[in-house]
Order: structure tokens, then C-alpha cells, then sequence
């Protein structure tokens, strides 16, 4: 028996508010990234650290908040918490490598091609594995094509993502490159989502309409925690001034030669002549004679 899906039971409530939580995720990220790019020491791998939590807690949160509005209409949904939280280990992980091989390999197109790949990945083995968890009484089945296209949606939008996150530079393009980011995971999801099939096992005694706790019920537990950390993320950002407002003018690399050149014009402090020696050197040297030392004049010699 094919089972009733429907991805919106409340609308456009939680589409919104999972884009909303990638974009929170992604925006932090990307900040997190662009000042560890301004540290050459132990900080660097903190602040990548933190970006890629903030990434990969962000998809998920997103992932779930998102799986708050999908039902099957004939059987009650629940979910497994191991799996589910294992999801979230894979997002941070894969996502942490994809940042961290980018932070210190830099922008080029290997490092770039390389950690796209490989977040990419985890994005849709994330998305995938919390899938694995859900629970009903029957079985899900993929689209081979579609999966194949979100999987694709992934690995393009992880790459951009980590351009975005070694190359943009202010906050107001940060925020805008954080929202395509969210654009991108949202549009992944629900292109995997458009996917699913669900096909209904008959167990004797079965109602025709499934009932139970609903999936927020089971899920909004399990978001608080990271979306507490998300929360916490956000006010060590807000905290960090060069996050907010960028690098001073005057400690950017161009201001500062600037200012070496300015200072390397200042005039050296005028000779006082010694006694018996002339005021004017060149003009004392008589035209057409050959240059002798200085002492020469000072003895009257010439």
C-alpha cells in the first residue's frame, strides 16, 4: 500500500524556519572562517574548528526542523536517537574537513574541488543517515535519479560555500553569501525529500489513519542543544569586533605601507658645517677641479 506524503503539514512554517537556521548556521561559519584567516597560530585551528560546528550543526538543524513538517498520513512517524545523533557527528566531521583542508590549503582549485567533494558528501550521508533513523511501519523508498541530482546540489553548493568562506570579505557580502548558502542546503533537502516513496506494511489490526506523537513532539527535544550552541556561537561572534566590523584601515596590509612610506620620506636632520669648513659644499668645490676627501677642505688645502 502506497503511503500519503506530504513534506508541508504546517506549511510554510518550518520551510522558512530551517532556511532561517542554515542561514544562521552559514553566516557563522563563514565569519568564524574569515578570522581564522587573520590568525598564523594556535587560534587558526580554533576558529576553523568552530566554523565548521556552526556549518554542520546548522544543516542539521535545519535538516530536522525541516523533517518537523514531513508525515506520512496512514502510519505514525518516530525516530531512532542514536542515528539521529549520528547524523549530526557526520556533518560536523565532514564539514571540518572540507574548512580545515581550505583554511590552510587555501582558495585554489584542488583544495577547493577536493573539500566541496568531500563536504558535499557529508552533507547527503547526513541528510541520508537521519532518513536511515525514521521509523514507521513500513519502508522507504529513493528515486535513484533524484538522489542522484541532490547529491549533485550538495557537492556544487559545499564548494561554493567554502569559496564563499576564504573569499568574501565584509559582513554585509557575508550575509549574502550565507543566505545563498541556505538557499542551497534548503534546496538540497527538498530535492532529496521529492525522492522519498513510502510503501505501507498491512499488520493485522492496523488502523486506516496512523496515530501517535507527532514528529515535533519527537524532534524539538533534540534540537534545543544545538540550537542552544548556535545561540552561544552567535555571541562569541557578536563579541569579536573584527568579525563584525571587519580589520581596522590603519592595521590592513595597505595602510600599513602606506604609512612605512610616509615615514621612510621624513628628511634626516641638516649637517652643521665644521669650523673653517664652507657652508655651501658644492658651491665651495671649484668647477673643473677633482673631488678630494672632505678633511682636505677643512685644512684649507685647496
Amino acid at each position: 500500500m502506497q503511503g500519503t506524503v506530504d513534506g508541508f503539514s504546517y506549511g510554510l512554517v518550518t520551510p522558512v524556519a530551517a532556511f532561517l537556521m542554515a542561514c544562521l548556521g552559514g553566516a557563522l561559519g563563514l565569519r568564524c572562517t574569515t578570522r581564522s584567516l587573520r590568525h598564523r597560530d594556535t587560534f587558526k585551528a580554533g576558529w576553523l574548528a568552530l566554523g565548521a560546528t556552526s556549518i554542520g550543526t546548522g544543516i542539521w538543524t535545519m535538516h530536522f526542523i525541516a523533517m518537523m513538517g514531513f508525515s506520512v498520513r496512514q502510519a505514525p512517524i518516530t525516530y531512532d536517537r542514536p542515528l539521529t545523533f549520528a547524523s549530526l557527528g557526520v556533518a560536523v566531521v565532514m564539514v571540518g574537513i572540507g574548512i580545515f583542508i581550505v583554511g590552510y590549503r587555501g582558495a585554489t582549485a584542488l583544495p577547493l574541488v577536493t573539500g566541496g567533494t568531500i563536504t558535499g558528501l557529508g552533507v547527503a550521508t547526513m541528510h541520508y543517515l537521519g532518513m536511515a533513523g525514521m521509523r514507521l511501519h513500513g519502508t522507504i523508498g529513493y528515486d535513484t535519479l533524484t538522489v542522484a541530482l541532490s547529491v549533485v546540489i550538495a557537492v556544487v553548493a559545499s564548494t561554493a560555500a567554502l569559496w564563499a568562506a576564504v573569499s568574501v570579505r565584509g559582513f554585509l557580502p557575508s550575509l549574502g553569501a550565507s543566505m545563498v548558502m541556505g538557499l542551497a542546503v534548503s534546496g538540497m533537502h527538498y530535492t532529496a525529500m521529492g525522492a522519498v516513496h513510502v510503501e505501507l506494511a498491512q499488520l493485522p489490526g492496523m488502523a486506516a489513519t496512523g496515530t501517535g506523537d507527532s514528529p515535533t513532539t519527537l524532534l524539538l527535544p533534540l534540537l534545543i542543544g544545538p540550537g542552544v550552541f548556535l545561540l552561544l556561537a552567535a555571541v562569541v561572534v557578536m563579541f569579536d569586533p573584527l568579525l563584525v566590523l571587519g580589520e581596522p584601515d590603519w592595521q590592513r596590509p595597505a595602510a600599513r605601507g602606506r604609512s612605512r612610506r610616509r615615514t621612510g620620506g621624513v628628511p634626516a636632520p641638516r649637517r652643521v658645517p665644521a669650523y673653517g669648513e664652507p657652508a655651501n659644499w658644492s658651491a665651495a668645490r671649484p668647477a673643473g677641479r677633482r673631488s678630494v676627501p672632505r678633511d682636505a677642505y677643512r685644512s684649507q688645502d685647496w
